[in-house]
């Protein structure tokens, strides 16, 4: 899709797997190009053959690096609408932030574990922005949201926010 000698980042702007890409990206200093992939568009420029040749398995966030590109594995899409995906979402996610917030207030400081930034902090905002978008009640979580405002106040994560990717609706940018 993109020549260039940086890494190209292949992305959509809400995808909280991308989103921690570029979180770690901007904590390494590492420059790279974004190439937004939108998954809405006439069924999702990921079904395209022209990303299937970066990615066969249809999936952002890939990275390519040096001519090798890199994709995460994900679960399948949950293929349910409206209320339904939802009230999934919810479930799930506070099932997992019941037991984080748990770990969480063994191991936290100023970041997840202590004070110094991990992949725990890297997973956790992203997380906590999909619980904002699906309505999950967060106040029986102090802990994770807590280090969810200290980590977006750091440079790395706001620069990486999907409110602020090239792709990201006129409507929904910060």
């Amino acid at each position: 899709m993109q020549q260039s000698a940086k890494p190209v980042l292949y992305s959509y702007f809400r995808s909280s797997c991308s989103w921690r890409v570029r979180i770690a990206l901007a904590l390494k200093g590492i420059e790279y190009d974004l190439a937004p992939v939108s998954l809405i568009k006439d069924g999702g420029e990921q079904l395209t053959g022209e990303f299937c040749a970066v990615n066969p398995m249809k999936q952002v966030p890939a990275l390519t690096i040096d001519g090798i590109t890199l994709s995460q594995s994900n679960l399948a899409v949950l293929n349910k609408v409206g209320a339904e995906k939802q009230q999934w979402a919810q479930h799930f996610i506070a099932s997992g932030f019941q037991a984080l917030e748990q770990i969480l207030e063994g191991t936290a400081g100023q970041y997840c574990v202590d004070d110094e930034l991990s992949m725990a902090d890297l997973c956790l905002v992203p997380q906590v922005y999909n619980a904002e978008r699906f309505k999950v009640d967060l106040s029986p979580y102090p802990t994770i949201v807590r280090l969810n405002g200290a980590l977006l106040k750091l440079e790395a994560f706001k620069q990486s926010h999907p409110s602020r990717q090239p792709d990201t609706p006129p409507d929904m940018r910060a």
